[in-house]
C-alpha cells in the first residue's frame, strides 16, 4: 500500500486500509432475501431464485445442495422445506453466492460507466479521539474514478486484498500530492 502512516491508529486514529474500505463499500451492494431461511418465507423465495437460471444450479452445486428431483420439486411446489441445518446453511450460502455473482456483473457496468467510470466520495479517518497537535488536516474528497472498476470487483469476489491494495493505490495516485493522507479512510462511497 502506498503512502503507509506510521503506527497507524496510535493517536487514536480509525480507519479501515483504502482497499479494505473498497471491498466494504462494495460488499455493502449485496442486497437480497431478509427473511431466514429456516423460515418458510425465507426458504422458498431462495429455492425460486436459485431454480430460475443455470447459475443457480451452478451456486446450489457449488455449494453442495445436492437433492433429488423428487425432493427438488417438492420445494418448488412449496409442499416440505428441509429442516436439516446444514442444508439450510448450503441452500443460504448458495443464495448469497448468486446474489454476489449478479451484483458483481451489474457493479462492473455501473461503475464503469461506458468508461466515463464513477465519482467517488472517500472521507478520511476519524480524528475526533486525536490530541489536536497530532491531528492531519484531511477533508473528505470527491474524485472520478475509471479503469479500475473490472480489477476491483473481481478482486472483491475473490476476496483478494492484495489486488484491492493494488486498486487502491490507483485510485490514490488520483488524490496527488495528498495521497499519503488517504491510505486508510473512514469509508468510501458513490452514487452508481
Amino acid at each position: 500500500m502506498a503512502g503507509r502512516w506510521k503506527d497507524f491508529g496510535r493517536y487514536g486514529a480509525n480507519g479501515a486500509p483504502g482497499g479494505e474500505a473498497l471491498g466494504i463499500a462494495m460488499e455493502g451492494m449485496v442486497h437480497g432475501i431478509s427473511s431466514p431461511v429456516d423460515s418458510e418465507r425465507g426458504f422458498f423465495a431462495r429455492v425460486r431464485y436459485l431454480t430460475k437460471s443455470d447459475a443457480g444450479y451452478e451456486a446450489m452445486d457449488r455449494a453442495g445442495v445436492h437433492v433429488s428431483p423428487r425432493t427438488l420439486m417438492a420445494w418448488l411446489a412449496e409442499e416440505r422445506m428441509s429442516r436439516s441445518k446444514a442444508m439450510l446453511a448450503r441452500l443460504d450460502a448458495a443464495y448469497w453466492d448468486l446474489r454476489r455473482r449478479n451484483v458483481a456483473a451489474d457493479l462492473k457496468a455501473r461503475l464503469n460507466n461506458d468508461g466515463r467510470g464513477t465519482r467517488v466520495e472517500i472521507n478520511p479517518v476519524n480524528q475526533g479521539g486525536v490530541e489536536q497537535k497530532y491531528r492531519r488536516d484531511l477533508a473528505p474528497r470527491s474524485i472520478n474514478v475509471r479503469g479500475v472498476w473490472d480489477r476491483a470487483v473481481d478482486a472483491w469476489m475473490d476476496d483478494d486484498l492484495d489486488e484491492l491494495d493494488a486498486v487502491w493505490d490507483e485510485v490514490l495516485d488520483l488524490i496527488g500530492s495528498d495521497y499519503d493522507g488517504y491510505s486508510y479512510v473512514s469509508s468510501i462511497g458513490w452514487s452508481a
